[in-house]
C-alpha cells in the first residue's frame, strides 16, 4: 500500500551538537508546522535523538493527539555518504569532511525504516523530524540519483518535504522544502544567506 513520507528538518536551534536547543523562532516554526499537519492522518512521528529534533517533534506532536512520537537513531544527524575526490569538487568535499565520518549503516537503516510501500490495505502517513543531510539522502534515493547527489540539497528549518511510495510506480516527490506554513520572517533559516530567496 502507499506510504506518504513527510520529512522536516528540525526547527531553528542554537548551540553545539546534540545539545543545541530551539530558539524562540524555532519554537514558533515547530508550532506552525504542527498546525499545518494537524489534519494529516499521521500514523507516527519519528525523530532523531538530538535535543533539537526531540523538541521539534514534541511541539508538532501537540497538534497530533494519539500519534506516537518515536525516537529513531536512524533519523539522527550524520553524514550518510562521503563522496570521493573523483565524485565531488574540493569545496564540497572539504565541507563534508568537517563532520564525523559517514554512517552508511544508519543511512541504510533509515531507508529500510522510512521508505518504500507498506504492508496492508490502508495508506500510511509518517513524519520524520530529522536533519538536513538525511533529508537530502532520502530525496536523492527517491530520485534514484547517484549517492554523491545528497550534497547540495539544502532544507530550511521546519520546511516540509513529502515523498509518495507505491508498489506500481517510482517514488514521487510531492513537495520539496515547502515553507508555506511559515511567515516570511521564519522562512529560510538554516540556509546560508546567499541561498535565501
Amino acid at each position: 500500500m502507499t506510504r506518504y513520507l513527510y520529512l522536516t528538518r528540525h526547527a531553528e536551534a542554537i548551540g553545539d551538537g546534540d545539545d543545541a536547543v530551539l530558539t524562540p523562532a524555532g519554537r514558533r516554526q515547530a508550532v506552525l508546522l504542527g498546525e499545518r499537519l494537524r489534519h494529516v492522518p499521521l500514523a507516527a512521528v519519528h525523530h532523531g535523538p538530538a535535543l533539537r529534533t526531540t523538541q521539534t517533534a514534541h511541539l508538532v506532536g501537540r497538534y497530533l493527539p494519539d500519534v506516537p512520537l518515536l525516537p529513531a537513531e536512524a533519523a539522527g544527524d550524520y553524514v550518510p555518504y562521503t563522496p570521493g575526490e573523483e565524485e565531488v569538487a574540493g569545496p564540497l568535499l572539504d565541507l563534508v569532511r568537517r563532520f564525523p565520518a559517514a554512517e552508511p549503516a544508519l543511512a541504510e537503516a533509515a531507508e529500510r525504516a522510512f521508505t518504500g510501500p507498506v504492508a496492508g490495505d490502508v495508506p500510511r502517513h509518517e513524519l520524520v523530524v530529522t536533519h538536513n543531510f538525511l533529508i537530502g539522502w532520502l530525496v536523492r534515493a527517491a530520485l534514484e540519483a547517484p549517492p554523491r547527489r545528497w550534497l547540495g540539497l539544502n532544507h530550511a528549518n521546519a520546511a516540509l518535504t513529502v515523498i509518495r511510495y507505491t508498489a506500481d510506480r517510482p517514488p514521487a516527490l510531492l513537495l520539496l522544502n515547502d515553507t508555506a506554513h511559515l511567515p516570511a520572517g521564519l522562512r529560510w533559516t538554516g540556509f546560508p544567506p546567499e541561498l535565501r530567496l
